[in-house]
């Protein structure tokens, strides 16, 4: 087959259209995925057995892609991005004083709404 001319096809292209035409095995709502805490990451079942997972820091960072490492399905996750809010909790070192400078503790907690 001919292609037009000036028309040029490319691997990375057909991935990156295929990608935006939301190729998507589905689109699921955050609050319908299950939440491990240990792990901080979230799951929903995937058709061939497996589980469609997507971490607690890649949401944070605008990820929406949740991907099964058993097949090649992925899902959009449906979330608002102010669901996970970073909080920032400062105590002041009340043990052993640094001479050199006031030391505090930063302790930063991630909270799931």
């Amino acid at each position: 087959r001919r292609r037009p001319q000036g028309h040029r096809w490319s691997y990375s292209g057909v991935v990156f259209l295929a990608l935006n035409m939301s190729a998507y095995y589905d689109e699921i709502e955050i609050e319908d995925m299950e939440f491990v805490e240990a792990e901080n990451i979230f799951f929903y079942p995937c058709p061939c057995g497996d589980k469609f997972r997507i971490t607690v820091d890649e949401l944070m960072d605008g990820e929406e892609i949740a991907r099964c490492p058993s097949c090649s399905l992925i899902i959009r996750v449906i979330y608002s991005p102010d669901q996970f809010v970073v909080e920032e909790d400062t105590q002041e070192d009340k043990g052993e004083s640094n001479a050199k400078e006031d030391t505090a503790t930063h302790n930063t907690e991630i909270t799931v709404a």
